[in-house]
């Protein structure tokens, strides 16, 4: 039979048989054994040897069958069980910036396309979104009732700088994985004091480098405009902005004006900034006022360099109700392909995306949702890698433990790397300049520094 392991057909039948009758057969022929004298007796000892090999041989496929290290062991944190996983977030559904709730609807349709499919590893995933509108202190009250009422295994993807911040700590102090939030603000970037949080959006540091350098070199001279929203997205940008153009930020930054998210419209403020002399507008901001921006300035005949973040440069949701030919020449930093771009018609990933879209989320913008469609895919790609361990230990092992992971909606050599002591997904992206019709990429994929201490 060799060592491997293998039995014929039939064969624990047959030891099953054998281990049946043996009892029985020893006792019929004890007495015999018994009277009969030194013969029979040494009958009876053959029969209780056999009886001892008969009791190995069952024993053997037993023990390799079900040694402890051979079967997987399941484990489970809370919100999961054999056919479950459920996870939380929270997401401004409405307030003055519910556009963003387009993350939390595509990942819902995502996630039933996978639940469709089989789920991951036999498991449905069911995700409890919640609406914020965007309130810190609503933010708490909801994560709060995530945790304590509907018992999530994590909170993955909330939506928000501020938001973000306000719920870290707790969850933190509870041990509950905040992961993949999509906030740019390097204090969550702190694994010595926040291990349980990890983000997916580029940081501050990062992004606003690649601003700076790009000026630097393009724009020495640039009498540059801030228009920024008062809260840690846009303090924080602002401020690793002038970090990033170093000795020459007092020289090139000429006026700053700050706006709250519940304004009506910031139109006071772009006057006042163009009355600077600005030639150049950084925008500090989210994609509803930087539109408005953008529109304003166009009203005045203010002929400025717009500078974009990534998070205000959808052409669907900013640069269109501000206007094209407004928008014409703005410049920001690419990481993701695009759908409006007939560079990428023939891109399998783009294929793939689009008719994602059109399967389950017919009703919602293909240009504006392809981020939301890689956090997605980000999500998953984490569960997956838990196996049967789905503990809250080891989905932020997973979560803090991915090298070089290429997306299919990223650019090329823009790949995910989160580690024990680095929380910030990517560092890279690739400038990109507006044509009136589509974001036009020019000049190498670059990346920004690592995220300063002091930021913690």
């Amino acid at each position: 039979m060799g060592s491997s392991g293998f039995r014929p057909p039939g064969y624990f039948r047959k030891i099953s048989e054998q281990f049946r009758d043996a009892p029985r057969n020893m006792l019929q022929k004890r007495p015999e054994a018994v009277r009969s004298g030194p013969r029979d007796l040494r009958d009876y000892r053959a029969c209780i040897m056999k009886l001892s090999m008969i009791f190995a041989a069952a024993a053997i496929p037993l023990s390799v069958g079900f040694s402890s290290d051979a079967v997987a062991q399941k484990n489970y944190g809370p919100g999961v069980t054999d056919t479950e996983i459920k996870i939380g977030q929270t997401a401004p559904y409405s307030g003055p910036l519910s556009s963003l709730s387009v993350f939390a609807r595509i990942e819902a349709a995502y996630f039933r396309k996978i639940n469709e499919s089989g789920g991951i590893n036999g498991r449905k995933i069911t995700l409890i979104s919640l609406d914020d509108a965007f309130s810190p202190p609503k933010t708490v009250e909801q994560t709060r009732k995530l945790v304590e009422s509907d018992e999530v295994l994590a909170v993955v993807g909330s939506i928000g700088t501020p938001t973000n911040l306000a719920t870290s700590k707790y969850l933190n102090s509870k041990g509950v994985p905040q992961i993949l939030v999509l906030a740019s603000t390097p204090k969550l970037d702190d694994p010595d004091n926040l291990p349980w949080t990890t983000t997916f959006m580029m940081s501050q540091p990062a992004e606003t480098s690649i601003y700076a350098e790009y000026l630097l070199k393009s724009k020495p001279d640039a009498r540059i405009a801030v228009i920024y929203q008062n809260d840690d997205l846009g303090k924080g940008n602002l401020g690793w902005f002038k970090a990033a153009l170093g000795a020459k930020a007092s020289t090139m930054i000429v006026r700053e004006a700050a706006y709250d998210v519940n304004e009506p419209t910031i139109d006071s403020q772009i006057v006042a900034l163009k009355a600077s002399g600005a030639d150049t507008l950084f925008h500090a901001s989210n994609a509803r006022f930087a539109a408005q921006s953008i529109r304003k300035a166009h009203e005045l005949g203010w002929k400025v360099q717009h500078v974009l973040l990534s998070g205000a440069s959808v052409i669907a949701s900013v640069l269109r109700p501000a206007g094209l030919e407004a928008s014409t020449g703005a410049v920001t930093a690419v990481w993701l392909k695009s759908t409006e771009n007939p560079l990428w018609d023939d891109d399998r990933d783009v294929k793939e995306y689009r008719a994602f879209m059109k399967q389950w989320a017919p009703g919602e913008m293909m240009e504006e949702s392809i981020f939301a469609y890689a956090t997605a895919k980000m999500i998953v790609e984490v569960l997956k890698r838990c196996g049967d361990d789905l503990s809250r230990d080891n989905l932020l092992k997973q979560a803090t433990n991915v090298r070089d992971l290429q997306l299919p909606a990223f650019l090329d050599g823009v790949t995910i790397n989160i580690s024990p002591t680095s929380r910030v997904a990517w560092r890279r992206a690739s400038m990109a300049r507006f044509d009136g019709t589509k974001w036009v990429l020019f000049g190498d994929i670059v990346g920004g520094p690592a995220d300063s201490p002091a930021s913690r």
